[in-house]
This record gives C-alpha cells, structure tokens and sequence, in this order.
C-alpha cells in the first residue's frame, strides 16, 4: 500500500511519533482499501452507495456493513510512505513499514484528523527500511 504525505506527516512518521494515517472515507479510498463481498468494485459503485449517505453517517454504514462481514478490507503487506511523489531511487523520501491493518474510527488531532470525525485509519507496523 502505497500512500504520499506531506512534509509534515512524513517526519512525524519517520520520527516513530506517528504511527498510522488517515484518509477520508470516499469512493476513492473505499476503491482503494475495500471489497464487497469478497470483489473489488470501481469507484462508481461506492460514488452511489455513499451518495445517499450524509458524510457523518458513511464511516457508520461501512462499519454496519463491515460487521455484517459483507464488506471486508483488502489484504496488505507493506505500507510505503512517500514524502510527495519522489523518484524510485530517492530513499530519503521513502518509509517502509509492515502493515498493521485498517480500520474505520476517529483520528488523533495533533495527527491531522478532526474531531469526532471517522476515517480510514492505516495502522504502520515495525519500520522494515
């Protein structure tokens, strides 16, 4: 799993301050992380299952849906944290950690998430680099 942060994020992450990330629950990343069922859908199926949702209420009917086991995570085994988007070989710009799962629930503040406000939330394991 491969995801960009900004500076900021990134020397927190570096640093064994900041242990997980966090992205919004959209169709973007619900493509990204999750499968229904057991399938990946493109974009357009979670673009119409959350669109009749109030943004407060998605991150609840994933988890609904979640614990029903209809909608599982995918599988990952590294998560590659970039500064931006730095070439193949600029190493001072990548993090490699083992990937401790994902799950949908609030964010630390001082880590970027608003309050009381649920997220995709990427736990990192043990530093591999």
């Amino acid at each position: 799993l491969q995801l960009s942060l900004k500076r900021q994020w990134f020397l927190l992450t570096e640093s064994g301050i900041k242990k997980e990330d966090y992205r919004n629950i959209t169709a973007r990343w619900c493509n990204r992380f999750l499968l229904y069922e057991g399938v990946s859908l493109p974009s357009s199926f979670w673009q119409e299952a959350l669109l009749d949702e109030e943004p407060t209420l998605q991150g609840e009917t994933l988890l609904f849906y979640i614990r029903k086991g209809f909608i599982t995570f995918k599988d990952f085994n590294t998560n590659i944290m970039t500064l931006g988007y730095p070439s193949k070989t600029d190493e001072s710009r990548i993090l490699r950690y083992e990937h401790a799962g994902i799950e949908i629930r609030t964010g630390v503040e001082l880590w970027g998430a608003e309050p009381n406000k649920l997220y995709f939330v990427i736990k990192h394991g043990k530093r591999i680099n």
